[in-house]
């Protein structure tokens, strides 16, 4: 008699490595961005640009990634999700070996913007997809482990880059950052399909009665297995490429495409499905994407404007680095405890990050009044702290919210949203700061940005609070009048019997 097993995720194993790999990807990747002043203030200071430029890098860099991610789903149909985190890798390493040579400020948005954004872009989707196949009921345990290995080497890489920049000068620097961005290549070589590595258990006969299609009767050869990771047997032209994070507790979404698959399909109606932009009907759904891009936008120019501001106010390159490191040492700290609390406590997603730009809101104000190191270190610290709330949980939000069928496109069409609307806004406040010469207001238009994500989300909140308490006061007013009705009527039944 055949034994009968069925394949489930290896919950570790070669996971690790991916694990290890996507925790390299985003360090190397996001560890940049924070020190985007330190890396370029004096070459852009030299050639007599500073906040706008800064402020147009950086936004066309998240428009680029914006729009890779969006198009990753395409790629992922044709081809593997290796051989795409593979071209966002070279695509990533070859712009940071231009950046080496650049001469002006066109040529850093080339370099840095253009091909660093969209190899980034390119490589966010396919390590999520990856990691989650490779772990289910291990998935938060080790996405805290990952969050953990990103905050600590962002907390290092300031430093790194300082200690740098000392040694081997601007572009000696950038070689040497080429060097280490290259390690991309590796973390994205890693990310091997999971059916290479899928666990056979036996099944028991209980299972077998209840998903007879997913039962193995023989242990296959390894070759068997090497399976594509593409799901198959979608119905929808919509097509899926990053997989939900967290537990899904949102309502149930059908989707409207199967009877539209029926009909041939205009132009408009595959771009629609492409992006499901049937999700912008959903006031709550566009409240939660602009929210997060204001807030978003707000934390990363902020966090790129803090170095030059530090050095207009006197501190010094090692200074400025180790005020950096403390944030980030914050951030990390902060990741530990978010994955601490979240074992013993059930708050939404949601919540958690209105409450870190809620907060953030209040130390900015703060922030503005503090000159000395030790004051700068602190507030810096607490800043730190609170921009893990407003990233960590991000993805968590649009889970809650969404269906686990819908997610991805969501999830998607928030990604182009958000890079879209920081190039349209990102260049406001670095015009701001060049035509007032104050960094003073230039940090109070990044605050309003950031109430621009927690009023609004306030608003809904307390709308939707009073909404179902006058719902629910209706249905006990109809349910006080239908119960002596109901009594009524049952006396004049009992009236007809006798």
């Amino acid at each position: 008699m055949s034994v009968a097993y069925r394949k489930v995720p290896p919950e570790g194993g070669w996971g690790l490595l991916v694990g290890i790999g996507m925790a390299a990807m985003f360090t190397v990747s996001l560890g940049s961005l924070p020190s985007f002043g330190l890396m370029f203030g004096d070459f852009l200071t030299a050639l007599g640009e500073e906040t706008g430029a800064i402020a147009l890098i950086t936004s066309c860099f998240f428009s680029a990634l914006s729009f890779a991610g969006l198009f990753t789903n395409t790629l992922m149909k044709k081809y593997s999700c290796r051989t795409v985190g593979l071209l966002g890798a070279f695509s990533y390493v070859i712009g940071s070996f231009l950046t080496i040579f650049v001469r002006s400020t066109n040529e850093l948005l080339i370099s840095f913007s253009v091909f660093q954004g969209a190899g980034f872009g390119l490589m966010i989707p396919v390590s999520y997809t990856t990691f989650n196949a490779y772990f289910v009921e291990k998935r938060v345990v080790m996405m805290s482990v990952s969050q953990t290995l990103i905050g600590l080497g962002t907390m290092f890489y300031p430093i790194f880059i300082q200690k740098t920049m000392e040694a081997y000068g601007f572009r000696g620097c950038m070689a040497v950052l080429a060097a280490v961005n290259s390690h991309t290549l590796v973390a994205m070589m890693v990310m091997h399909p999971v059916e290479w590595h899928m666990r056979l258990v036996p099944v028991e006969p209980e299972e077998q009665q209840m998903a007879p299609e997913k039962i193995v009767r023989e242990k296959p050869d390894r070759s068997d297995e090497n399976l594509s990771h593409v799901s198959k047997g979608l119905g929808s032209r919509r097509a899926s490429s990053i997989p939900g994070l967290g537990n899904w507790s949102g309502p149930v979404v059908v989707s409207d495409s199967t009877e539209r698959d029926k009909q041939p399909a205009t132009k408009w109606q595959v771009l629609i499905d492409f992006l499901d932009l049937t999700l912008l009907k959903d006031p709550i759904y566009v409240n939660i994407v602009l929210g997060i891009s204001f807030a978003l936008y707000s934390d990363l120019a902020f966090f790129t404007l803090q170095p030059m501001y530090l050095f207009m106010i006197g501190f010094g390159k090692p200074d400025v680095s180790l005020i950096i490191a403390i944030g980030a040492a914050a951030d990390l700290l902060s990741r530990v405890f978010l994955a601490i609390s979240s074992t013993c406590l059930n708050i939404k997603a949601r919540y958690v990050y209105l409450a870190g730009a809620l907060f953030t809101i209040l130390a900015r104000f703060a922030f503005l009044f503090v000159y000395d190191f030790y004051g700068m270190a602190i507030i810096t610290a607490i800043m730190g702290f609170l921009r893990t709330w407003i990233h960590v949980p991000l993805p968590l939000v649009f889970s809650e919210y969404l269906s686990q069928a819908r997610f991805p496109s969501g999830y998607g069409l928030f990604m182009f949203l958000q890079g879209n609307i920081t190039f349209a806004v990102g260049p406001i406040v670095g015009y701001i700061r060049d035509v007032t010469g104050s960094y003073t207001i230039s940090f109070h238009c990044l605050t309003l940005f950031m109430a621009m994500c927690v009023l609004p989300w306030l608003f809904e909140i307390v709308y939707l609070r009073l909404k179902a308490r006058a719902t629910g006061r209706g249905e006990q007013n109809v349910a006080a009048v239908a119960i002596p009705a109901v009594k009524v009527e049952t006396m004049a039944q009992e009236d007809v019997c006798k």
